[in-house]
């Protein structure tokens, strides 16, 4: 046989899935386990949901409730006393309180957390790094009311000096006048807060600069840069979008954080111009001391602060997305 006659045949192509084939396998899965787990995974996200819906719907309700037999204005009032009739009450002083105690300590905890990260992540020597990472995790799991009872017996006390030095240097701002009394003030539990959530940001902020990308710091010590411009030229600019999502997350927990608040502050309905001047008050504070002995109007009235309360919580988060959604491109994680 001549072999120059001979053909080689190419074996037959594969069968290609048709159009309608194609379209149900991306609308969803084939086998059995795949539909199982697409079933639950869209079956937890649709609970979630319902979840949040039913919620919302319940704050509404009471909340329309109480704010229909209210007879102060309820975002204005600087009251609460819903035991008499008509009830009187608003929420101007506790949102003050809320957003005041929150900005103080996410101003002093977000530096020192994204410091912290920092040095365990690309100063520290491998055998500090690792103790102080874990002593960073123990601070997250302490309770609240542990956190409470420490800023009543020992952070309290020890605040005189402080408040002291700020009236005798800042005093003539008002923000840090001080009359002498008791340091149970809007400062002190803005920094009682910035210890509890210190932990949250330096936790999460950690973990993003690990995941930067080795070569991006490899180039910039190549090109001559020092330690900390590598750190300001590839590690911040990767880590901005991660570190945005820890510092909301810790705000979420100062915005709702409850015995701490209440075992350290000295509440009144005023708002106060000086920080360091003992009173004011936060939701999540306010519901837990009143809640026990409300009446059923009274019960109302706590849970429509509860849904000022949620709104906050849902315009924070939401404000945190867009912030991350327009800084995600220009983080160098898609790099």
């Amino acid at each position: 046989m001549d072999i120059s006659t001979q053909t080689t045949d190419a074996p037959p192509p594969l069968p290609q899935p048709g159009i309608a084939e194609q379209k149900r396998n991306a609308r969803g899965a084939t086998r059995a386990g795949d539909r199982v787990f697409l079933g639950l995974s869209r079956g937890s996200g649709v609970l979630l949901l319902v979840i949040m819906a039913a919620i919302a719907v319940f704050l509404t309700y009471r909340a329309a409730l109480a704010i229909s037999r209210d007879h102060g204005n309820f975002l204005t009032t600087f009251e609460w006393n819903t035991n008499v009739i008509p009830p009187t009450f608003g929420v101007a002083v506790l949102a003050f309180g809320t957003i005041v105690s929150s900005i103080i300590a996410m101003a002093i905890a977000v530096p020192i957390a994204v410091a912290i990260a920092l040095f365990i992540t690309h100063y520290a020597p491998r055998r500090m790094a690792g103790p102080v990472a874990y002593v960073i995790d123990l601070l997250a799991a302490v309770p609240s009311i542990v956190y409470g009872l420490w800023g009543a017996l020992v952070l309290v006390p020890h605040m005189t000096g402080l408040f002291g030095w700020l009236d005798e240097f800042f005093g003539w701002t008002g923000i840090f006048s001080w009359d002498g009394g008791a340091p149970r003030s809007m400062l002190t539990v803005g920094i009682l807060l910035a210890i509890m959530i210190l932990p949250v940001i330096t936790n999460v902020s950690r973990e993003v600069f690990r995941q930067v990308p080795q070569m991006h710091e490899e180039a910039a010590l190549a090109l001559g840069a020092t330690r900390w411009e590598v750190v300001r030229m590839a590690v911040l600019p990767f880590g901005r979008s991660g570190v945005i999502s820890a510092s909301m997350l810790g705000l979420g927990r100062a915005l709702g954080e409850t015995m701490a608040v209440a075992t350290v502050l000295s509440p009144d309905f005023d708002i106060h111009a000086s920080l360091l001047n003992p009173g004011g008050g936060t939701f999540a504070q306010n519901i837990a001391s009143k809640f026990s002995e409300a009446t059923a109007d009274g019960r109302d009235a706590l849970i429509a602060s509860g849904l000022v309360l949620f709104v906050i919580t849902l315009l924070v988060n939401g404000a945190a997305r867009i912030i991350i959604q327009r800084r995600a491109e220009y983080s160098g994680a898609n790099a």
